[in-house]
Parts: C-alpha cells; structure tokens; sequence
C-alpha cells in the first residue's frame, strides 16, 4: 500500500480514493496501450503517466472544486490533463542534459528505459494531449475552454516551469539568496498548483476572493513541497535518485535542516489559512494536505 492511500484510510477520506480511481482509470483510457510495441512513444507516454503516482495535482483540483459546490463530470479530465502536464516536466528534468536522473518513482527514468529521442517525443506528446483535451471538453463553453487552456499554457511557458527549469539549471550550483531560491521553488513546483486550483475555481464559477486566496494556497503548497523534496533528497524511499540536489543552493543547505523544516510547517499554515478563508475549518482539501505532509515528515 503506498503512502497516498495510508494518508487516505486514516484520515477517512474516502472521497479521495473514488477521485484517485477515476482519475486513474481516466489517464488508460486517454493513454491506450501499444500491444503490438512498435509505438514506443505512446508506450512511454504510459509509463511516465500511469506508475503509481500520488496525483495530488488533479486530486487537489477535483476536491476544490467540488468544495465550492462543482460536480462538472469534466472534472477528472482536466485532472488528467495536469497530471499529463506534470508527467511531461518529470521526463524534462530526469534528462542527461538536465537533472540527469536513473530513478523516477522506482523505475528507470523514461530516457533510459526507451532512449533520449523517444523521452524527448513523449514529453512534447503528453503536453499536446493535455491541452487537446482541455480545449475539446465536452459540457463546457467555449469561452471557459479557453480560459482552461491559457491558464495551463502559462504554467507550462517561461511564466512557469520552463522559466523555472532554466533557473534551477543556471544558478542552482551558484549562492542564492532565500529570496531567489523561493522564486525558482515557485516556478518550478508552485505554478503548477496553482494551475490545478485556479481552473478548479473556473470550473466551479468562484468568486475573486475565493480564486485570489486559492491562489495564495497553491503559493504556500508549492513552496512546502519542494522544501519537503529538498529536505528529503538524501533519503532512499522517495523512488527518486538519493543526493540529486547534492552541490545545488536550496532552503535547506542555505538555512539548515531544522530551519527548512521550521519554514515548511509555516508554509503549511500559511496554506491552512487561505483554505480556511474559502471552504471554513476542517475540511477535506486541507485534511488530505495535511496527511501527506505529516507521514512524509515523520521520523523514520
């Protein structure tokens, strides 16, 4: 049982595990399988997107949505869509031109698994399929589709993860101030759920104020992941390569260990906050947050 579905039984989510599952069955269904193996790009689209990952992007999405009282069926395909996205970024970065990773969630990275030229076509191919289906969404205007789809294109451009890649690649091994490093966290990690969360909120028709303190959630979720990420890079359960950010300037080997922490759980309550702000207290988006943020801060 992964950590996801641990974080699910013990919190009595079970909402969480039917959005999980349909979005699960929904990504095969958009990502046939190649019986006969001679597609190898539509077989390593697969296998980048359909390993057991924890889905927190689209999971976020559908749960915020239907928390501002949105029930739209397109909803786990726009999941699917940001999880086509996220999937693309993840084969960018594992790269031998850019991270240069061996390991993605306890598999070979997709370069080395079908090679560099079919990793490449993959990632190009999963970021067209997502944005076609974003502007094909069945039971949505076109005037929405269309504000779905920019919205992602920013996430995906040099306002977000390209920008942010680049960043990470040309000043990650130079001294950062705390600042810089937050501004690359940003791009690289936050951008994306904040794409998740303000097409939630244009789905469900929220009101500004709701978007602008959804927003500042996805800000304050994005930086307390990739401290948890770079707080967790020497450990070897993650399913990725241990000791990635080795020689690399984060939060953590600018403030400390203890420090990073102590700023990830403030992030934490920064994100509770704005959650609060637009759903109330005690409810499922900020349980769901919570549980996977407290097991994988557990001791070990």
């Amino acid at each position: 049982m992964d950590s996801l579905s641990v974080a699910v039984e013990a919190s009595g989510l079970q909402n969480v595990h039917s959005i999980r599952e349909a979005v699960d069955q929904r990504l095969g269904e958009w990502l046939p399988l190649d019986a006969t193996g001679r597609d190898q790009v539509a077989n390593a689209m697969r296998g980048s997107v359909l390993p057991a990952g924890k889905r927190v992007r689209p999971l976020l999405l559908v749960m915020a949505a239907q928390g501002l009282g949105c029930s739209s069926p397109s909803l786990i395909d726009l999941g699917c869509a940001v999880e086509m996205v996220h999937a693309s970024s993840l084969i960018i970065d594992d790269m031998p031109c850019m991270d240069d990773a061996q390991v993605r969630r306890g598999r070979p990275t997709i370069h080395r698994e079908y090679g560099e030229d079919v990793a490449v076509l993959a990632a190009i191919a999963l970021l067209t399929k997502a944005f076609s289906l974003v502007s094909s969404l069945p039971n949505v205007s076109a005037a929405l589709r269309a504000q779905l789809v920019t919205e992602l294109a920013n996430a995906v451009g040099m306002q977000g993860l390209v920008h942010g890649q680049y960043k990470d690649l040309r000043e990650g091994a130079t001294q950062r101030s705390a600042q810089d490093i937050a501004t690359t966290n940003e791009l690289k990690t936050g951008v994306l759920f904040g794409a998740a969360l303000n097409m939630a909120a244009l789905v469900a028709d929220a009101t500004d104020t709701q978007r602008q303190s959804l927003t500042k959630f996805a800000q304050e979720l994005g930086q307390a992941f990739q401290l948890l990420d770079d707080l967790r890079d020497g450990a070897t359960d993650t399913g990725k390569d241990p000791l990635q950010d080795e020689g690399k300037s984060t939060l953590v080997t600018l403030l400390g260990p203890d420090a990073a922490r102590k700023q990830l759980l403030r992030h934490i309550t920064q994100a509770d906050a704005s959650l609060t702000a637009v759903y109330g207290p005690n409810q499922a988006v900020s349980r769901f947050m919570h549980k996977l943020f407290d097991q994988a801060l557990a001791p070990r």
